[in-house]
């Protein structure tokens, strides 16, 4: 079972989750966050924001533009042509703005890359896809069932899933985050985090491991799978979807599971903590109903973007508890004063009722 060839494409797809009412997230309560004001509602799909001073970046991937909140709530462009814009952050010297694009459908990404945008003019592109036809670093990574049995091949070829498989080469930049005097990508089609330096050179940083889920009863009726799959151990891709860098100088990263998102096969979305010297990557919580994004607060909590939970969570030494209840969300940020941010999608299911993407302002500082 391959990952979202294209994040947006899969959450437009999955548009249907959003028609449910929000579901808490497993864990205990954290202490009740104040009502969101909302700030803006002439955005789309506010896959991230950046919060510098009292600047607030947004990238807006059905728009296709990256731009800056105004006080009167519209979006002023500052990336006008952005296809698929989905990762943005101001680098701290502020001459320099990063952003994703990625180009085509779920089909086949046809382009998708990091731009460098200088104060002077200058501009910079790295290219992932090219870099991911090139090196492909998860090739070697084990993806689906070790020795599957004939029904389990058969089950699951006719299901349109792979029964057994390696790395396949994609590439979706998604999120990017400066580190020193350069930047890490979050792809989420590589399953993997590269660093790309001011040059636009490419490296990979970390690969993330497969995640392996062994299906129930329940979730082979679920999804129509005979009775020789059910015990079965399905090794599925991990898809990174966010990146932060810590005070600690680690890399904190949410990941997708690579499979089902809806509730049929339980929450497994995670959060983990990577080194950026050796690549090496712990899970610290996991059970996130689509962890699309993170951000990191000042006194060591996490926040997470549960997008098919409707809901934000918080992480506080390892353990996941409920924030916020939050339709639609698809992007939290913290900015420096310690406020807390978040960006909902529109309504993608035409059943459900008609809201507008909107970026909010959760708490004050």
């Amino acid at each position: 079972m391959h990952n979202s060839r294209a994040l947006l494409a899969g959450i437009a797809a999955l548009g249907l989750v959003l028609a449910t009412p929000a579901m808490a997230s497993a864990g205990g309560r954290h202490t009740p966050a104040p009502d969101p004001v909302v700030r803006s509602t002439q955005v789309v799909a506010p896959f991230n924001l950046d919060v510098v001073g009292k600047r607030v970046y947004v990238a807006d991937g059905f728009a296709n533009t990256v731009g800056r909140l105004a006080r009167d709530g519209s979006i002023r462009p500052v990336v006008a042509d952005a296809p698929g814009a989905s990762g943005v952050e101001r680098s701290r010297d502020g001459r320099t703005i990063a952003f994703t694009t990625t180009e085509g459908g779920e089909a086949a990404i046809t382009e998708s890359g990091l731009n460098l945008w200088g104060s002077r003019g200058s501009k910079v592109y790295a290219d992932t896809l090219a870099y991911e036809t090139r090196r492909n670093p998860d090739r070697n990574v084990a993806y689906g069932v070790a020795n599957p049995s004939a029904c389990v091949q058969e089950a699951l070829a006719d299901a349109g899933l792979d029964a057994t498989y390696t790395g396949i080469v994609d590439s979706h930049a998604y999120s990017v985050a400066q580190l020193g005097r350069s930047w890490v990508v979050a792809d989420a089609g590589a399953n993997a985090l590269f660093t790309v330096d001011r040059r636009g050179r490419i490296s990979t940083l970390a690969v993330l491991p497969a995640q392996p889920t062994r299906i129930t009863a329940e979730m082979a009726a679920a999804v129509g799978l005979p009775d020789c799959v059910v015990g079965v151990t399905y090794r599925f891709e991990a898809v990174p979807t966010d990146v932060e860098v810590g005070r600690d100088g680690m890399l904190y990263v949410t990941t997708l599971p690579g499979g089902p998102e809806s509730p049929v096969f339980g929450a497994r979305g995670a959060l983990w903590k990577v080194n950026p010297y050796s690549g090496k990557a712990k899970q610290i919580a996991s059970g996130f109903l689509g962890a699309t994004n993170l951000a990191l607060g000042k006194k060591g909590e996490i926040y997470v973007a549960e997008y098919f939970a409707g809901a934000i969570s918080v992480v506080k030494m390892g353990k996941k508890s409920h924030y916020l209840d939050l339709a639609n969300v698809v992007a939290v940020e913290t900015g420096q004063d310690g406020s807390l941010w978040a960006g909902t999608t529109i309504a993608l299911d035409p059943s459900a009722p008609q809201v507008p993407g909107t970026i909010v302002q959760v708490t004050r500082r």
